[in-house]
């Protein structure tokens, strides 16, 4: 049985092998305990270079072995998590029930105007993680489930996202993973998963390997096939040296057929090759150009899923093979899609420079028309906030809207004119003037509805309407915020966004069994985030649910821990239900992560104060105000020491501040008022008592009390 504790970190030099299999070989969960070894033996091992099947090579390899076995095992489990298993391993479509689908998934390219946040694969990832969770822990092994990953350095941002959440969350008693990179400080890897590999993994360097020979690969030809067959990711020096030295119309004829091959397993299901190895194979044929629309759907599918990286990688790759006198539509399309990866994936400066180009080379109102919205959209939501220009945003906004409303054909006028006054309503919500805004989504709402068929542009009424029921909001129009909310439920229900916005707004109405309710279905219907599981605790408590609202932040704290935001609310929780050694223990982690956060320091100073620690829990309130000088719970836990000490006077002020700052907060009242009775304060005492029992959620018994008190006082 394997003895290791952590999981392995192996670099060196991978030996020349035969090519690899195109599927991992099935898992053996179940074999006869064995000896230990310097590093545990796979029992699953994929391959993770992005060139074999783009941005989940490695996770897709993986559910590709493992969840046959998994169906047949525990047959309910796998289409409990069918959003992600379709997203990143299509080609198991038929091991798993469909995934509901949604406006935005049914949409047509040219009317997809909602897009994923950049988050998605985070959260894919995190599901992917729970899956084998839940497998390893209702099959009960009798050993540790050991995973192999390979050419780690060479995969998909995606990929590597996906192997640092699983490093992080799977104990290496239920999961090993045993990952293979070339280098201890490999360049290629992202941070994240450089930073688990040293926290959660046991670094092994192998030793230096002699070449496997092969006798059947001698000839230069067969060894040009072979690095062609391996599509281009052949680690034997003969093999790639043979390749370079190839007559360039040998290789075109070895891409072409490889290409064929592989188109051929697309046609059959092999949905993936096509974001990998087959454009990889076009691009070096005979006609690269028959590589442009492969990689153009190919982009389009990684938009679609929201892998922003490889969509950026492929999208560039169809500009560069795609013909010069290729239609416009064409290079606008292409175009588009290399700056929204660009913004979304932070590069706002560069997108900007690419739309400026743009609009210098062409005099089509079009393409100026969606230059200038791109460029507005950078300066109200994706440059970074010192860069952000709302003033330059409007100006732009408002040119578009005139731009559109001069374009020929009425259809294409009416929805080009709502979609920029849509834009051009984010603008002024943001420049604190909702109701202008208002009346532009409700111009853009009326354009669609007189000009359209009641089925064309579904996606951007549903995105009107949500936005609509936003501004109603700020405007403090709750029920008809509701009102549109319900709206965008009815016509999109599978999509789990949509139950997390009307939960706040129910929230404020005083609903919390349909907030709940609403949290509930958006869990079931989404990929895990932590923003669904925080905001359903924090309604669990509020319900009085202390229970479930722990178990919420747990979950949350396990997808995302170094959020300190979550770890605060999850030691407030703790402290609520007299777990003093959890919560030390929370917020001991949490500030290590983050040393000057003013909740975390908080919370200790109430856990100092729980223990009767009161110089460790002052010198923490006064550090947490010393960083956030609006601090409530920090204010009142200071006021609380002051007052023990005998200094009414000290607490009343922290106390004052903090009813500032929270006037409809009873027990704040009460306690100040309670600091006045004690110094003799009995009128100032009596007002506060007073003013706290008119408050939601007041202890009226014990004010009730107090204020008799303080009336038989002379």
């Amino acid at each position: 049985m394997s003895t290791t504790s952590t999981h392995v970190w192996l670099t060196g030099p991978e030996p020349a092998s035969e090519p690899l299999p195109q599927s991992p070989p099935q898992p053996r969960p179940r074999r006869e305990p064995r000896q230990p070894t310097p590093a545990p033996e796979p029992d699953i091992t994929v391959d993770c270079h992005r060139r074999l099947r783009g941005p989940y090579t490695g996770a897709g390899g993986l559910l590709r072995a493992l969840l046959p076995h998994i169906r047949r095992e525990q047959p309910e489990l796998p289409d409990r998590h069918r959003v992600e298993i379709h997203a990143v391993a299509p080609e198991l479509r038929g091991l798993v029930a469909d995934p509901p689908s949604t406006l935005t998934d049914r949409a047509a390219p040219a009317e997809r105007t909602r897009l994923h946040p950049r988050t998605r694969t985070r959260r894919l990832a995190h599901g992917i993680v729970e899956l084998l969770l839940s497998y390893v822990t209702a099959a009960d092994l009798t050993r540790p489930l050991v995973l192999g990953f390979t050419r780690v350095g060479e995969a998909d941002p995606a990929d590597q996202e996906f192997l640092a959440l699983l490093l992080r969350r799977a104990e290496p008693g239920r999961i090993t993973l045993v990952v293979h990179t070339r280098d201890a400080e490999p360049e290629l890897l992202e941070q994240e998963l450089a930073s688990a590999l040293r926290q959660y993994a046991t670094h092994r360097a192998l030793p230096a390997a002699p070449p496997r020979r092969f006798p059947h690969r001698t000839h230069p030809y067969a060894l040009v096939r072979a690095f062609v067959t391996s599509d281009g990711t052949s680690v034997d020096p003969a093999e790639s040296a043979a390749y370079e030295r190839a007559d360039r119309h040998v290789r075109a004829r070895l891409h072409d057929a490889r290409a064929a091959e592989l188109h051929a397993r697309v046609e059959q299901g092999g949905v993936t090759l096509g974001l990998g190895a087959l454009p990889y194979h076009l691009e070096r044929g005979s006609d690269p150009a028959a590589a442009a629309p492969v990689l153009a759907a190919a982009a389009e599918d990684t938009l679609a899923m929201g892998c922003y990286h490889a969509l950026l990688d492929l999208a560039r790759r169809a500009q560069a093979v795609t013909p010069e006198d290729a239609p416009l539509s064409t290079e606008l399309s292409l175009h588009t899609k290399v700056t929204t990866a660009l913004a979304l994936l932070g590069e706002t400066g560069e997108a900007e420079r690419l739309h400026l180009r743009m609009r210098e080379r062409y005099s089509n109102p079009l393409v100026r028309l969606l230059g200038d919205y791109a460029l507005a959209m950078l300066h109200a939501r994706f440059h970074p906030p010192e860069r952000r220009d709302l003033s330059a945003a409007k100006a732009l906004l408002t040119r578009t809207v005139t731009l559109a409303s001069r374009l020929p054909g009425t259809e294409q006028r009416a929805f080009h004119t709502a979609f920029q006054e849509n834009g051009l309503a984010l603008t002024e919500l943001r420049l604190g003037r909702p109701a202008d805004a208002l009346r532009l989504i409700e111009s853009g709402l009326d354009r669609l509805r007189r000009h359209l068929p009641d089925t064309a542009h579904l996606l951007h009424r549903s995105v009107l309407l949500r936005n609509r029921a936003e501004v109603h909001a700020a405007l403090g129009r709750l029920h008809a915020a509701l009102a549109d909310h319900d709206a965008v439920v009815a016509m999109d229900p599978h999509h789990p966004e949509h139950y997390f916005d009307r939960a706040d707004i129910r929230r404020r109405l005083g609903d919390p069994a349909g907030a709940l309710a609403d949290y509930d279905r958006a869990i079931d219907l989404a990929p895990p985030y932590w923003e669904l599981y925080f905001n359903r605790a924090d309604l669990r408590l509020e319900s009085g649910d202390a229970e479930g609202a722990l178990a919420d932040l747990r979950h949350a704290a396990a997808l995302e821990p170094d959020r300190a935001d979550i770890r605060a609310s999850l030691v407030g929780a703790l402290l609520g239900v007299g777990d003093l050694p959890d919560a030390r223990a929370q917020v001991t982690e949490g500030l290590r992560h983050h040393p000057d956060d003013a909740h975390l320091l908080c919370e200790r100073g109430l856990i100092a104060l729980r223990e009767g620690a009161d110089t460790s829990a002052r010198a923490d309130f006064d550090r947490a105000l010393a960083v956030a000088p609006h601090l409530v719970s920090a204010l009142a836990g200071r006021a609380t020491l002051a007052y023990a000490a005998g200094d009414d006077d000290a607490a009343v002020a922290d106390l004052t501040r903090a009813i500032t700052l929270e006037p409809t907060d009873p027990d704040l009242l009460y306690n100040r008022g309670y600091a006045h009775q004690q110094a003799g304060r009995v009128y100032a005492a009596h007002a506060d008592y007073t003013a706290a029992l008119r408050l939601p959620g007041a202890d009226v018994v014990e004010l009730r009390a107090r204020i008799e008190e303080c009336a038989r006082r002379p």
